[in-house]
């Protein structure tokens, strides 16, 4: 049996309506899936204008780079406060902790 435009043009507005999947709507009719998909193509474009692509989905490919931590650079400190006295820190002291043991350093000498 052939079934022209104005067979599926009925099919089709009554998919819409009937707000059901579209496959759903096929299966209840006894039609083709394929070919109401191709017909609600076909009747959405104007003539000689072909349907365009779906839009893509709201997901998109995303590759994860790991990141490169680098470690800050090692920083230290020397304190040589007399002959054979030598502090070695492995980060800098805040300015009042060392006045406080130059201080000191000039205390016990």
């Amino acid at each position: 049996m052939k079934m022209g435009m104005e067979f599926w043009k009925q099919h089709v507005a009554a998919a819409k309506l009937q707000g059901a999947l579209t496959s759903d709507y096929a299966k209840q009719h006894g039609i083709s899936v394929t070919a109401l998909y191709y017909w609600q193509r076909k009747l959405k474009a104007p003539s000689g204008v072909r349907a365009p692509s779906p839009p893509l989905g709201k997901f998109v490919a995303l590759r994860v780079v790991p990141a490169v931590v680098e470690a800050p650079p090692a920083c230290s400190c020397t304190l040589v406060l007399a002959p054979g006295m030598r502090l070695e820190l492995t980060q800098l002291p805040a300015p009042q902790w060392l006045a406080a043991l130059g201080r000191a350093a000039q205390e016990a000498r």
